[in-house]
């Protein structure tokens, strides 16, 4: 027997309750009433005998029985599930409710549809309470200065960049070779330019000096480069084949150059860095310095969000609704999980779901979210930036802000340059808040402490 659809009343507000089951897990029970749907199902049921095509009758004539026994169910399906997702979430905007993940079905049972009543339970997983302490462990952050060994290697290197290359018949130390390598083990056949610096292996380095051009000479590639990735840049092997490469090589040598390093002078300083810009060679390491001590900073920068990112994660302790969150993870997906592999999918995600709670309670707490003004703002100074480089030092704010238009009209864009701004807007609170202990520190040393 179909249920009657046809009711004078209706209800704009279900009957929604919530239980709490514990501080992280509640269930909310709506109820919903024939006179919360009737009007809506009779109007759409009215709509579809108005345009019915049944054989046997003209169209709008068509019966409401035989139009309620063909789509009433499926139409009460569809409107009771409307009004159930709909005043879910407004129950849980009004109450303002900050759940995790999405609420889930409490019991999968079959649902008697001839009734006039219904009634639906959804397990909710609740965001916990915490408070995030930046004060509570001390976090390092690295300033990393340029050293004298640094800043003359730097010099030497500009020196043979901008310096005289000289033809010679024999290879001498720093000089540069030119020749194939070859070996039919790993079928290399690999023409390629090296400096004799590039050589870390003595056996290897005694071989080639002295070695004089036309000359074929064998090496080992064991030890020969400081790095296995060297075997791929110079012998053009694969990357898993660089990666302990143990075999014989041969060298023919094709060419030996030395590099007549550049005089340090005026017009070597102007061709680095404009007219007049460095005047000597201190005002060269000066300059020399203060470059990269500015890239230095955006790895220190990176490394100070790493370390405080898991000092947070570490120090800000709060339970969550893990069974509940295992569950939405094993439903929520485009395929159902077995309960063993949403298990896992939780234990990789967990760290990071903790943390962006912990983000998220921060950005709000500090109004550090990215308004539209400072995005505009943001990719205006990044256009400024790139035109500079080109040479355009002066661009007008029209132009400017014609170009940044185009710019927030691309999605992908708008996305990209949030998540900058957003990250830098974090950075810049961590270190105004957070507590930091300040370590100088050489490049070299930065690397070995910070990543071995």
């Amino acid at each position: 027997m179909q249920p009657d659809f046809y009711t004078e009343n209706f209800s704009e507000k279900m009957n929604i309750t919530k239980k709490d089951i514990d501080s992280l897990n509640a269930v909310v029970t709506v109820e919903i009433s024939k006179e919360d749907y009737s009007e809506k199902v009779s109007k759409v049921l009215d709509n579809y005998r108005k345009n019915a095509n049944i054989p046997g009758f003209r169209k709008g004539h068509v019966p409401m029985g035989m139009v309620k026994k063909q789509y009433g169910t499926a139409v009460l399906v569809e409107e009771v599930n409307k009004l159930l997702q709909d005043s879910l979430h407004k129950f849980l905007t009004e109450e303002k409710l900050d759940v995790l993940g999405n609420p889930l079905p409490k019991n999968e049972v079959e649902i008697d549809w001839n009734a006039d009543d219904f009634s639906f339970e959804f397990d909710l997983g609740l965001a916990p309470k915490f408070e995030v302490d930046l004060k509570k462990k001390a976090i390092t952050q690295y300033k990393i200065v340029a050293d004298d060994k640094m800043l003359d290697n730097q010099i030497k290197t500009i020196r043979k960049q901008y310096g005289k290359l000289i033809a010679k018949d024999t290879v001498a130390k720093d000089d540069e070779i030119t020749g194939t390598f070859t070996a039919e083990e790993k079928e290399i056949e690999s023409k390629t330019t090296f400096s004799t610096e590039a050589i870390k292996g003595k056996k290897q380095l005694s071989t080639l000096i002295g070695a004089k051009v036309g000359d074929t000479v064998l090496l080992k590639t064991k030890g020969m480069f400081p790095d296995d990735h060297d075997n791929q840049k110079y012998l053009g092997v694969s990357h898993d084949d660089a990666h302990g490469l143990d075999i014989e090589v041969s060298l023919k040598i094709e060419e030996v150059n030395t590099r007549e390093m550049a005089e340090l002078n005026q017009e070597l300083f102007d061709k680095l860095f404009g007219e007049a810009v460095v005047t000597s060679e201190a005002e060269l390491k000066q300059k020399i310095k203060e470059d990269a001590e500015r890239q230095f900073e955006q790895q220190s920068d990176q490394k100070l969000l790493n370390d405080v990112v898991e000092s947070l994660i570490e120090n800000t302790k709060f339970e969550l609704p893990n069974e509940f969150l295992q569950r939405w993870i094993q439903v929520s997906g485009e395929k159902p999980m077995t309960e063993e592999a949403a298990k896992e999918e939780y234990e990789r995600s967990e760290k990071g779901l903790r943390y962006q709670l912990i983000e998220g309670k921060i950005r709000a707490e500090n109004n550090l979210q990215v308004t539209f003004d400072e995005l505009k703002n943001y990719s205006k100074s990044m256009i400024k930036a790139q035109m500079a480089q080109f040479g355009q030092a002066n661009p007008s704010e029209e132009e400017l802000d014609n170009i940044a238009a185009r710019i927030l009209a691309n999605e992908e864009e708008v996305k990209r340059i949030s998540e900058q701004l957003n990250t830098n807007k974090l950075l810049q609170f961590f270190k105004e808040n957070a507590k930091l202990k300040t370590k100088e520190i050489t490049y070299d040393k930065f690397i070995k402490e910070a990543y071995e």
